[in-house]
């Protein structure tokens, strides 16, 4: 039970100040409308805080939070101290205890949504855990982290019998042919990496391992001796009729040498980007340790509000540690963005070391940037000149009503040879192809004609 101060009321943080008194100091926009979006929930009626507090950390827990019993316990005292008159406050409570970085945000407040007594918002989530039949469940996109909160509350709860259901009421029985449908990895493959749940996650990551990025090798201006080369190797046809006394015996020929191209990522990590990010890199620590995909070298940077040369991490073997040292070098991880000051960065100080010798570059980000457009165009230009193919993947492109309006995508998007998504296990699988192909363009042609239109 909470303590009750005077008159019923509960204890405030601060001596001497009202309960709720300078709400909304030190907050951001962002989260001051998360606060109004949660102010229409009821909190249960059930006089036994202490035990549902306790539940819903073990949601958040199942859930992916790094949760354990001192911060349950901590959890307790902070609501006991503190005191609540208003939703709101329990809410930044909790808020304050459970989370301590940005991707943990969007995963508490599905939570908390959930747990507290949204009972329309549980119906649907219900009806995502049941099977995905059109017109049964809601035709309505599931908010970023809300199927994890769905599971993390219904573990081990079993979906309703449907059939079961149709034959007590006094409805037509519909049968369903299911042998037909898509296997889980089908389904996977276009699912949206913003929309995984912790367990689809997890299997995609086991999906993109196996996952090739082949590249065709690179003709050079260099000759090697081949007998059934098509141009004539008249060097040396010369000097073995030097040999000779002068008589030409043999006229040799030679063909153009190939060697292979690198291979240099440069990953937005701000916090719009963190899902996208995270697999993108799965994919790409894939390719730096598969042999046989023909790139002669991997480099890897990630880029926030500053760069960072993570190509040595991406050696490690195992996936995870490799990931994780990535996340520790990189400081930025979940911060601002600036392209523009970032891109000069490598342009400056790696664009010669990297560069060389034909490399395509990968530039996963989705464009917003906060840096002045014209040092933008002028960087994305200086990298465009030095590289052999500048190959964006933009996740915003998973919308169909997707039109380059912000300044960064504009400043951008002339800069770049192909212009593809990067939401789904599928857009990757389309890369492999696209890499190679000169000719592909992705969406560029046709946003540059919207471009030009206005």
């Amino acid at each position: 039970m909470v303590p009750q101060g005077p008159e019923g009321q509960r204890p405030s943080l601060l001596p001497g100040r009202s309960p709720g008194a300078g709400k909304g100091v030190g907050r951001s926009p962002s989260d001051r409308l998360v606060v109004s979006k949660y102010t229409d929930l009821a909190l249960p009626d059930n006089p036994k805080l202490r035990d549902n507090i306790t539940h819903f950390a073990r949601a958040l827990r199942r859930s992916g939070l790094p949760i354990g019993p001192g911060r349950v316990q901590t959890a307790i005292q902070a609501v006991a101290v503190a005191g609540f008159d208003r939703k709101a406050d329990f809410y930044w409570t909790l808020h304050a205890v459970f989370v301590n970085r940005p991707e943990e945000r969007q995963v508490f407040a599905q939570v908390f949504r959930l747990y507290w007594r949204d009972p329309r918002y549980l119906e649907h989530m219900m009806s995502m855990m049941l099977p995905a039949v059109r017109n049964v469940a809601e035709d309505k996109a599931a908010a970023a982290a809300a199927k994890r909160a769905a599971e993390a509350l219904l573990d081990g709860a079993q979906a309703p019998d449907l059939r079961s259901q149709n034959k007590e009421s006094d409805e037509t029985e519909i049968e369903i042919d299911a042998s037909q449908t898509a296997s889980t990895e089908e389904r996977l493959r276009t699912l949206d990496f913003e929309q995984m749940s912790t367990d689809e996650a997890a299997q995609a990551r086991r999906m993109l391992a196996r996952l090739t990025l082949p590249v065709k090798p690179i003709a050079t201006r260099r000759h090697a001796p081949d007998p059934r080369g098509r141009k004539p190797d008249w060097r040396r046809s010369l000097r073995a009729a030097a040999r000779a006394g002068g008589e030409v015996r043999a006229l040799y020929r030679q063909t153009p040498r190939t060697r292979w191209p690198a291979l240099v990522v440069l990953c937005d990590i701000s916090g719009s980007m963190s899902q996208y990010s995270r697999m993108v890199l799965h994919f790409v620590h894939a390719v730096a340790n598969r042999q046989g995909q023909g790139w002669a070298k991997v480099h890897a940077f990630t880029f926030g509000t500053r760069l960072t040369n993570i190509s040595r991490h991406l050696k490690t073997r195992d996936v995870d540690a490799a990931l994780n040292a990535a996340g520790a070098e990189a400081q930025d991880w979940q911060g601002g963005t600036r392209i523009g000051g970032c891109l000069r960065a490598f342009n400056v100080d790696w664009s010669r070391r990297v560069l060389g010798q034909g490399a395509v570059v990968l530039l996963i980000s989705d464009g917003l940037d906060r840096d002045d457009p014209a040092l933008l165009a002028r960087e994305m230009e200086r990298l465009h000149l030095s590289a052999r193919r500048v190959i964006w993947l933009n996740p915003l492109l998973r919308w169909d009503s997707f039109a380059p309006r912000a300044r960064g995508i504009r400043a951008m998007l002339p800069h770049v040879d192909s212009f593809r998504a990067a939401h789904s296990i599928a857009s990757l699988e389309a890369l492999a192809s696209a890499i190679s192909d000169p000719s592909d363009h992705g969406e560029k042609a046709r946003l540059m004609a919207a471009l030009n239109a206005e």
